[in-house]
């Protein structure tokens, strides 16, 4: 729900107006300005009907991989096709993973038709200080946007605002 309520993404040029290279933002929910509530009442009644129904949530970087705007590009779209498709199988709710570091997301080690190296961003850069540079940055825009839903309460007691908060970078 971190994630949901962050609305993490990117300006980018072709897309928007005076845009010359990516810039991170943020849109709760990913459409602030179309919602009406608190974000966070928007994450419980995903969490809720997630449960209900027993879906699962993914995070997919069909984005930008292997270095900042200028070196690094786009993930190719075949590559993003196998993995919402691994998702879509269900290989991927048997896949083994490992956790990044600073954010903890736990990514797949591999996925039948993509190449692995791409799987963990840190592979897929050549400037290692360069990605852990990039990595500490977003980490720190994640924490100064989600500081506005952090004194949010959630439910009957705190339980699940810090379940929420544990779930952001930690750095």
């Amino acid at each position: 729900m971190y994630h949901f309520i962050s609305g993490y993404t990117a300006l980018v040029a072709g897309t928007e107006d005076g845009i010359k290279e990516p810039q991170a933002t943020f849109s709760a929910c990913f459409g602030a300005a179309f919602i009406m509530l608190h974000p966070t009442k928007y994450a419980a009644m995903l969490a809720e009907k997630m449960q209900k129904y027993g879906a699962t949530g993914w995070l997919v970087n069909t984005g930008w991989s292997g270095g900042r705007y200028g070196v690094g590009k786009r993930i190719r779209l075949p590559y993003t096709r196998k993995i919402i498709d691994a998702i879509h199988s269900g290989e991927l709710l048997t896949a083994n993973y490992k956790k990044t570091e600073v954010f903890g997301l736990e990514i797949p080690t591999e996925i039948d038709g993509v190449p692995s190296e791409i799987l963990d961003p840190i592979n897929t850069w050549t400037d290692k200080a360069a990605y852990k540079e990039t990595l500490l940055k977003l980490a720190g825009l994640f924490k100064k946007n989600f500081e506005v839903f952090a004194s949010y309460k959630i439910g009957d007691d705190n339980s699940l605002t810090d379940e929420i908060l544990a779930a952001g970078p930690n750095f």
